[in-house]
């Protein structure tokens, strides 16, 4: 697809979109299989939950999972029980994420974890079995205590140890739990970091407790990492319980304030970011054992002071029983010539894993310190897990995404002495500093006439200083296990799977799409049809192509893993990386929603997984945490944060809500509520600084000009979900929500008018005197489409829905017709293929048979550089080897993010509400 002219999209930045509710669903979708249809069972019936991948719950402690239902069908305070599929009870614990207008439940969570031993289970109206070992939660002083009815934690609430000790029965396994920061102040040019580093380390700065069971407990602590009078890298960081469990959960965000200004003599490089615990070494050096987790399957297996493959042999039985983990016998019943001489064998203390790329890893060990390192292996990709302890207990640990957002490194240090020290690093210190400079001077572009040539060659919206990742977020996931010997392999095996991939509970896509939430845009897979089956056979090749170009260009790394590239570059079969606003996709026309449906309606694992890292991504990386751009994301460029348009398009918890109301994760809720006040943003950013024809322009609080379509939607999305969860800001949020929504549909031309003229205090816009025609084709791709058909159906504005129904009308409708309606047509709009699913809505709700034949008309024709159509695209992808490209691999030149994106909203939703009308 061409590019959109940025000056264009400036202009643009305020127009309009679309949306679809489901109440159609039923009488108008063409027969689905019975298993898959939403009508299969009434509302009162039990829900069907499974893993979502097949091994069940594994060595993990728990899941949490959520669960949508049909308006009207529970009240608020229903409980809920959890059996297997042959009847046992589960222990749950369940909480609302959501509610309907009416006060019934919309979302709830439910968190479950002894008894989880089946592949299958029921989720039904009743009382809730208890826990046979209930978790409690005690605060006293400055700390709190968490017991699963295994393990016992105590956690602080000040000071630098989080975690002040974990038990289990009597036994101490850790303690000291802290979090680890090196800073560096400045960089070598040369491709050498400097060896001048100083240690930061985690300080609290208050803790509170979130959940206190039954089932699940959870903290939250929050700090800032401190050496001397400076603080800064603000951390927060979720502890997770499960009753019965020996093992928690940590959920780490750091965001970066520091600064890296090009020019200033120094500057805040992170050199290592780690969480680190010590372990007591209780038992003999031979009966310490260390596993470290390489690829797949593979483990190093040792022990501090190794018997076997010694001059002398020990007994065949000692040699077996150090190998797996066990307490060797009395040495006194060992030949001789090696118990006599165990003081002259080698007690290896430290070890390290270092993962420096996404394609290989090192291991390394020494007996102490002042001695060297010898080699102990390496290989592609480590499971990012290892243990260290004895007989009499030690601490399984293990980091998520190891190798996918490297550099990662384990450490484990003086295992030889009276405690270990681990360390699971996420920023690796034997890598480079983590430089997050902006990656060019500037070229020159130091007025907005000269910036906006710039985006006329490489595409880029560069400004001096906004190329800024300060505020910045990303979050990381951590499990520990308290055990009471030494693991045994398969349990090791058990236990590094759930770290890479944690189990997870979910409802199935009939179950979902029944419940008509998400403004019911998608409906379960459905092949009935030679024709439908070739879409979904195109859907499953865009998935499969986009998820394969992950591996192939290998978009992997701290900052990175997570997103995808915009545009492809066929001359060089690379994609464009390096050139401007063409590189990483930033959300850029919703990928994010397109992948969320496509898992809502599929249940597929691999989809969710890849919408859930890119959601981690661009909730966390893509937006302001913090500073004067808080609330806003920024535009698609070569880094991150590099793009100087910050918008609301990017930050919007349109992309969040799927996977909060999946999985209840705290910290995407904590992400959506922070864009409550985010109209407040306006004040401080004019998104048309760079095109406004007044010099002089000041925002005014009390008339900020924001559109209908990319700005609006955002907003909408953040207080639609603050409203339905009963945040905070609740009232506030729903007044908002209904205010735009009136005032947009009193202007002249509703939403074709394009922006408005908002009031911060009374939350409305003003009413134009005069009707005007502004419409872009990017009003309705960044969510527009999917707030609009969920608010359609909770808030009962006619008039809003006329406005909203005119707009998905006229989109799409001959210039002739558009200028009937208007007095002038809409100019030339590209984006053809991805608003039918604007004509799909409103035949629907229309009842307008030639509006569903338009949708599909608009879905499959050739529109110049628009979409994949019909006749032309080939659904294909081509061999390519050196000397060509780098790695050999597959290309499909022809794909790009924007029309996957829009193609896949629009077969999705097309399917979902007009597939009655799908021709052939």
């Amino acid at each position: 697809m061409p590019p959109i002219p940025r000056r264009n999209l400036l202009k643009a930045a305020a127009v309009t979109g679309a949306a679809v509710p489901f109440s159609w669903l039923l009488a108008k979708n063409a027969p689905q299989a019975a298993a898959d249809s939403p009508a299969a069972k009434s509302a009162d019936e039990p829900v069907d939950i499974n893993w979502l991948e097949d091994g069940g719950l594994g060595a993990a402690a728990g899941s949490t999972f959520g669960v949508p239902w049909p308006k009207g069908t529970h009240p608020g305070d229903r409980t809920f029980a959890l059996t297997t599929a042959d009847g046992k009870e589960v222990p749950l614990q369940t909480w609302a994420t959501a509610h309907w207008p009416d006060g019934s439940l919309k979302w709830t969570a439910h968190a479950a974890g002894e008894g989880l031993t089946g592949s299958a289970y029921k989720l039904t109206t009743g009382t809730p079995a208890a826990p046979a070992k209930k978790i409690t939660v005690a605060e006293s002083g400055g700390r709190i205590t968490v017991d699963t009815g295994v393990i016992r934690a105590v956690i602080g609430k000040d000071g630098q140890r989080l975690v002040r000790s974990v038990t289990r029965g009597s036994t101490e396994i850790a303690r000291d739990g802290r979090l680890v920061l090196l800073r560096q102040g400045d960089l070598d040019d040369g491709d050498h970091g400097s060896a001048a580093w100083e240690r930061f380390d985690g300080e609290i700065s208050g803790a509170k407790v979130e959940q206190r069971g039954p089932v699940r407990a959870v903290v939250r602590i929050d700090g800032k990492h401190r050496k001397g009078r400076r603080a800064w890298l603000p951390f927060s960081v979720r502890l997770y319980f499960y009753a019965g469990a020996d093992s928690f959960r940590m959920v780490h965000t750091i965001t970066y304030d520091g600064d890296q200004t090009a020019g200033h003599e120094s500057g805040d490089f992170i050199r290592g970011l780690g969480v680190r615990f010590s372990v007591p070494m209780r038992d003999q050096a031979y009966d310490r054992h260390i596993r470290i987790g390489g690829e797949g399957r593979g483990f190093l297996t040792e022990a501090v002071k190794g018997v076997t493959g010694l001059r002398r042999d020990p007994g065949a039985g000692v040699r077996t029983a150090q190998v797996k983990g066990e307490k060797l016998p009395d040495p006194a019943t060992w030949d001789q010539r090696v118990a006599s001489r165990l003081h002259l064998i080698p007690t290896w203390g430290d070890y390290t894993l270092a993962q420096l790329s996404a394609d290989g890893f090192t291991l390394r060990k020494r007996t102490k310190p002042g001695h060297g390192w010898i080699a102990a292996g390496g290989g592609g990709r480590a499971s990012g897990f290892g243990y260290v302890g004895g007989v009499s207990g030690g601490l399984s640990f293990g980091l998520r995404d190891f190798w996918e957002k490297f550099p990662a490194q384990l450490d484990i240090r003086g295992a030889a002495g009276d405690a270990a020290e681990v360390t699971l690093w996420l920023w690796s210190p034997q890598a480079q500093p983590m430089d997050l400079r902006f990656y060019h001077d500037g070229m020159g572009q130091d007025t907005f006439p000269e910036q906006l040539e710039g985006l006329e060659i490489t595409y880029e919206d560069y400004e001096p200083g906004f190329g800024t990742p300060y505020g910045i977020a990303r979050t990381s996931e951590l499990t520990f296990w308290a055990n009471a010997a030494t693991p045994d392999a398969d349990t090791l095996v058990r236990q590094a799977a759930a770290v890479r991939t944690p189990p997870q509970l979910a409802a199935g896509p009939a179950d979902i799409a029944r419940a008509k939430v998400f403004g019911g845009l998608f409906a379960p897979v459905d092949r009935s049809t030679p024709a439908r089956a070739r879409i979904e056979d195109r859907l499953d090749f865009l998935f499969d192509y986009h998820k394969g170009q992950v591996e192939q260009r290998r978009w992997y790394g701290f900052w990175d893993f997570g997103d995808i590239m915009h545009t492809y570059d066929g001359d060089r079969h690379q994609w464009r990386y390096d050139v401007g606003g063409y590189a990483w996709d930033n959300s850029e026309l919703s990928p994010d929603l397109w992948l969320w449906l496509a898992y809502l309606r599929s249940g597929r694992s691999d989809i969710f997984r890849f919408a859930e890292s890119m959601t981690r991504h661009t909730g966390e990386v893509d937006a302001y945490h913090l500073g004067e751009w808080a609330g806003l994301g920024t535009r698609h460029g070569v880094q991150h944060f590099a793009d100087s348009a910050k918008q609301q398009r990017i930050s919007t918890a349109l992309y969040r809500r799927y996977y909060y109301f999946l999985t209840a994760d705290e910290r995407t809720g904590d992400i959506m509520h922070a864009l409550v006040d985010s109209d407040e943003t306006f004040l401080v950013l004019d998104p048309l600084r760079k095109v406004r024809e007044d010099p002089d322009y000041e925002p005014d609080p009390h008339a900020l000009s924001i559109g209908f379509g990319t700005d609006w939607s955002g907003l909408a999305g953040a207080w639609l979900t603050e409203w339905e969860r009963r945040g905070p800001k609740a009232k506030k949020a729903e007044a908002r929500l209904r205010s735009t929504m009136e005032t947009i549909a009193a202007q002249p031309n509703g939403f074709v008018q394009g922006s408005g003229l908002y009031d911060l205090d009374t939350g409305k816009y003003a009413i134009e005197d005069e009707p005007k025609v502004s419409v872009s084709h990017l009003s309705a791709v960044f969510g527009l489409v999917e707030v609009c058909a969920e608010v359609i159906e909770l808030i009962d504005l006619p008039k809003f829905k006329e406005a909203w129904l005119d707009y998905c009308r006229y989109f799409n409708a001959t210039k002739a017709e558009q200028k009937a309606r208007y007095g002038t047509d809409f100019g030339s709009l590209i984006l053809v293929q991805g608003h039918s699913r604007l004509d799909a809505y409103a035949a629907v709700q229309l009842v307008d048979d030639k509006l569903a034949a338009r949708a599909w008309q608009k879905f499959t024709e050739f529109h110049e550089g628009d979409g994949y159509p019909d006749a032309t695209t080939s659904w294909k992808t081509v061999e390519l080897e050196g000397p060509r490209v780098l790695e050999p691999g597959v290309e499909a030149a022809w794909v790009s993010t924007n029309a996957t994106a829009q193609y896949g909203l629009a077969a999705i939703q097309n399917l979902a509400l007009v597939g009655d009308k799908l021709p052939g």
